[in-house]
């Protein structure tokens, strides 16, 4: 059972139950503020180990010992008096009447609002570009890496998409980290370490998230409607860090994969730095309207 706590009468609702919205859901939960995601009937999240969007595949998923359910809205209020974070299959957020939300935050990462209002509750925030804090919600959160990451923005927009994901390097031969110390320069593998789809179709998995893989190692197919299989080969040796799961079916482009070159087999199953950014970011700016909804000031509110 969950023990009481000053949020009880507070509940947060994410939409989206991705690795980033993940983040977030862990840090909230984590500082005893309850919290309900909504995710697709088939999720199309690639880091799964540290979703809790795999609970729609798997009944559960534990994420750094937080476990995540499936459930229906009629179940939120058990599961989380069992200090459990519910997800439903809701993409439309259809059960939002009956959950009542204190606040709502986007988490899907679309790169575009997909039907966010600052009338979904008292306190609205979004991830990352496609929204205008003060318009669209009351913050939006920077996802893009760099010195303003995790930053919670009260007026205007976050940094727009770049369409290239967030460089890690490649360690320098003899080395296990990227930082290109001793070894010479590392390479920046941004673009190549996320995998796409070559063609329409279904995975086939070969590998695991957590395996290592060589440069040009199958990691798996993709089987098209003919039966002909399209072979999937690691670009460099990494970690398999995100493997869609083998039931979504593939459009070509669709990122279905994600590999690190930093070699350690435990980053695939942490939540990743960015997330724990952003995670603060909107912990940030969900205690920031909490405290500030009332004319009592924080330190009365905290009983100091």
């Amino acid at each position: 059972m969950r023990d009481e706590h000053p949020f009880d009468d507070l509940l947060v609702l994410i939409k989206g139950a991705g690795d980033l919205a993940t983040g977030v859901a862990w840090r909230l939960h984590r500082c005893g503020i309850p919290v309900v995601m909504t995710e697709l009937p088939q999720p199309l999240t690639v880091r799964r180990t540290v979703a809790f969007a795999q609970a729609v595949y798997d009944e559960e998923h534990e994420v750094e010992d937080v476990t995540a359910r499936r459930a229906l809205a009629a179940d939120v209020p058990d599961v989380l008096d069992a200090g459990e974070i519910p997800v439903l299959v809701d993409p439309e957020m259809d059960a939002i009447d009956e959950l009542a939300p204190s606040a709502v935050v986007d988490a899907i990462v679309a790169k575009c609002n997909t039907g966010t209002t600052l009338e979904c509750a008292e306190f609205v925030a979004a991830l990352g570009p496609g929204f205008e804090a003060g318009v669209d919600c009351h913050a939006v959160i920077e996802t893009n890496r760099g010195p303003n990451l995790g930053r919670a923005i009260w007026e205007g927009w976050a940094e727009a998409d770049t369409g290239t994901p967030g460089a890690i390097l490649t360690p320098p031969t003899g080395q296990e980290s990227g930082e290109g110390n001793d070894g010479g320069p590392a390479e920046d593998v941004s673009a190549a370490r996320v995998l796409r789809a070559p063609v329409a179709g279904r995975l086939h998995a070969l590998a695991r998230i957590g395996d290592r893989l060589e440069v040009g190692a199958p990691y798996g197919a993709v089987v098209q409607a003919s039966g002909e299989e399209t072979p999937l080969l690691a670009p460099f040796s990494g970690v398999l860090r995100g493997l869609i799961h083998e039931s979504v079916t593939l459009q070509p482009g669709l990122k279905i994969g994600d590999i690190d070159p930093r070699g350690d087999p435990e980053y695939a199953f942490r939540i990743s730095d960015k997330s724990l950014a952003v995670g603060g970011g909107v912990l940030e700016a969900f205690l920031h309207w909490h405290f500030g909804r009332s004319d009592d000031s924080v330190t009365e509110e905290l009983g100091f």
